[in-house]
């Protein structure tokens, strides 16, 4: 069983910054790992994603915003957000995908206030 942990999370105001992070038991080096994010009400929606050779998409609603990035020597994914909103408030989901596999964390809670 492959476990990821998300950290970084937290309360913070409008305008402000935070790193997320996914540390994982398994290399994320052939991994397609992705952040993902389900604010109360809603479905869980894809924020940004990045593939075994660091190409990366995201969300429109985040570019520009957000950064997603790893480092394959710490088994580790990170989130960079900046000038978050009111609307970004959710709790954030990482998701690993290994061949046909994949496995979420548990997330972590961002809060925007305004």
């Amino acid at each position: 069983q492959v476990q990821l942990v998300e950290s970084g999370g937290g309360l913070v105001q409008a305008g402000g910054s935070l790193r997320l992070s996914c540390l994982t038991s398994r290399t994320f080096s052939i991994a397609v790992v992705g952040w993902y994010r389900q604010a109360p009400g809603k479905q869980r929606d894809v924020v940004a994603t990045i593939n075994p050779s660091g190409v990366t998409t995201y969300a429109d609603s985040v570019k520009g915003r957000f950064t997603i990035s790893k480092n394959n020597a710490q088994n580790t994914v990170y989130l960079q957000m900046k000038s978050l909103k009111p609307d970004d408030t959710a709790v954030y989901y990482c998701k690993g995908k290994w061949g046909l596999s994949e496995y979420w964390g548990v997330g972590t809670q961002v809060t925007v206030s305004s």
